[in-house]
């Protein structure tokens, strides 16, 4: 008998280290996003393909529904020559529709640095409590739109001027959250500006 039981608790701790195993692969917790929409911004010409690709593959992963919107709607091209068929047009995009909004890198991504149509998002995503999420350059939509005042941000060093007169903390990290707002530096760090998003999506 004893040595039954010492079977069946064998047998049951390692079915909790496969359980366990199964919530976290690779290091990364795996979240269930159901119910949660975002919106991915892409530039029409010289989007950073991983920049897209890697946040779009966690998020969708999870089981949030993504939504790619750029300024047109003919196929979008990346730097390193990715195709994308954006969803709807960024005019035609409402936030009350997203938790979230994630602009995505590239030297393409300066388009929206004075586009109203991003302003006026980004500032009515931040007036409703979204998560919003910048990579690379495009921190300077964020601060453009004049949200990132006290906040601590990071992005390619080239932005760093423009988010600091903005009234930003700039801090250099790979990945940087202050409250719902989520900045990173560049492609090298795609996977984990993803992961970063799903981890406080989740949470609000």
């Amino acid at each position: 008998m004893v040595k039954t039981n010492t079977i069946l608790f064998i047998s049951l701790i390692l079915i909790l280290a496969f359980l366990l195993g199964c919530v976290e692969k690779g290091g990364e917790k795996m979240v269930n996003l159901e119910g949660k929409s975002v919106l991915m911004v892409i530039a029409h010409s010289g989007f950073r393909d991983e920049e897209f690709q890697e946040p779009y593959n966690i998020l969708t992963k999870a089981g949030a529904r993504v939504t790619i919107a750029s300024s047109s709607l003919e196929e979008a091209t990346g730097m390193l020559g990715k195709r994308v068929k954006p969803d709807i047009l960024l005019s035609k995009a409402n936030i009350d529709e997203y938790n979230a909004i994630v602009f995505v890198g590239g030297v393409g991504s300066s388009e929206y640095f004075n586009n109203s149509v991003a302003l006026n998002l980004v500032k009515s995503a931040y007036g409703k409590g979204k998560v919003i999420a910048a990579i690379c350059i495009a921190p300077s939509t964020l601060a453009n739109a004049g949200i990132l005042e006290g906040k601590r941000v990071t992005s390619y060093l080239s932005e760093k001027s423009n988010l600091e007169a903005s009234g930003a903390v700039y801090t250099g990290r790979n990945v940087e959250v202050d409250g719902n707002i989520i900045t990173a530096k560049g492609p090298e760090v795609a996977r984990e500006f993803g992961n970063k998003i799903v981890e406080i999506l989740s949470q609000v």
